[in-house]
C-alpha cells in the first residue's frame, strides 16, 4: 500500500509539473525559442527529485566521463522505462532525442518536441523517413547538439534482449561521429507500462565510444555486448565487475 501511495504522489508531481511547465512553454517560446528544451529540462530535474524522494529510487551513474562536455555526439542508450526518457535532459548539455512521430501528437507537451529540437521519425516511412531523420540529425549536431536515440526503438523489459535497429550505424557513419552506448537497469524499477514505482537503485552504465567506420554488423553487436552481456540489468546476465568509482547522482 506504501508503495501504490508513494507512486501515486510521484505521479502526481509530474503530470502537474509537467502540465504547468509546457502551458509556460507554449505561451513563451515565441519570445523565448529555446524555452521548450529549457522548461523541459527543468521538468525532468524535478521529477527526477521527486521519484528520490517519494518512490525512493536512486540514480548512480558509472562512465559520465565519456560523455562530451559540449559539441555533438550520438548517444545509443538502452530503454527500458519512461525514466530513459527524463534522465537524459539532465546527464547531457543540450540533448536532441530521435523519437516516434507519434508522441508529437500527446497533449500540450507533445507540441513542444519538435520545438525543443528533437527529431521525430515515421517508422511506417521506410527510406524517406530515414533519409529526413538524418538531414535533421545533421543539423543537430552541427547545432553542437548531442543526440540521443534508443537503438531497440521500443522499451524493452528486464530480461528480454532487444533488437538493434541499423539506423543507428547509418546515422554516425552520415555524422561522422562515434556511438556512445549506455546500458541501464531502470525497468527493474520503473515497469514499461507500471503505475508502481519500487525503492532501489538504477544503474546507468556509459561505455568508451564505438568508431562508426566499423562494419554494421560489427557495431550491433557490439551494442548488443553492451546492453546485454556487460550491461547493469542483472536479470539477463551477471553485473559486470568492470565499473569504474560510480558517482551519485542528483538531478
Amino acid at each position: 500500500m506504501m508503495i501504490l501511495l508513494r507512486s501515486l504522489a510521484f505521479n502526481i508531481v509530474m503530470f502537474a509539473a509537467g502540465a504547468g511547465l509546457s502551458l509556460l512553454a507554449r505561451l513563451t517560446m515565441r519570445l523565448r525559442p529555446h524555452a521548450p528544451i529549457v522548461l523541459g529540462t527543468l521538468w525532468a530535474r524535478i521529477s527526477l527529485a521527486a521519484l528520490r524522494r517519494l518512490c525512493g529510487i536512486e540514480i548512480e551513474v558509472t562512465g559520465a566521463e565519456f560523455l562530451p562536455a559540449t559539441g555533438p555526439a550520438v548517444i545509443a542508450a538502452q530503454h527500458q522505462s519512461a525514466f530513459d526518457t527524463l534522465v537524459w535532459l539532465t546527464l547531457i548539455h543540450h540533448p536532441a532525442y530521435v523519437l516516434k512521430q507519434e508522441l508529437t501528437r500527446l497533449p500540450l507537451m507533445g507540441k513542444l518536441l519538435v520545438p525543443s529540437g528533437f527529431i521525430a521519425v515515421d517508422r511506417a516511412g521506410g527510406a524517406p523517413a530515414l533519409r529526413k531523420m538524418l538531414t535533421d540529425c545533421r543539423a543537430a549536431a552541427a547545432a553542437g547538439r548531442q543526440i540521443v536515440i534508443f537503438p531497440e526503438g521500443t522499451r524493452v523489459p528486464p530480461g528480454a534482449r532487444g533488437v538493434m535497429q541499423p539506423g543507428i550505424v547509418a546515422l554516425s557513419k552520415s555524422l561522422d561521429l562515434p556511438i556512445i552506448p549506455a546500458a541501464t537497469n531502470s525497468g527493474l524499477y520503473w515497469g514499461k507500462t507500471a503505475f508502481r514505482k519500487y525503492p532501489g537503485r538504477i544503474r546507468i552504465k556509459i561505455y568508451p565510444p564505438l568508431p562508426g567506420h566499423q562494419p554494421r554488423g560489427e557495431i550491433l553487436a557490439q551494442l548488443m555486448h553492451c546492453f546485454y552481456e556487460s550491461g547493469v540489468d542483472n536479470s539477463v546476465d551477471q553485473p559486470a565487475t568492470d565499473f569504474a568509482p560510480s558517482l551519485n547522482y542528483t538531478p
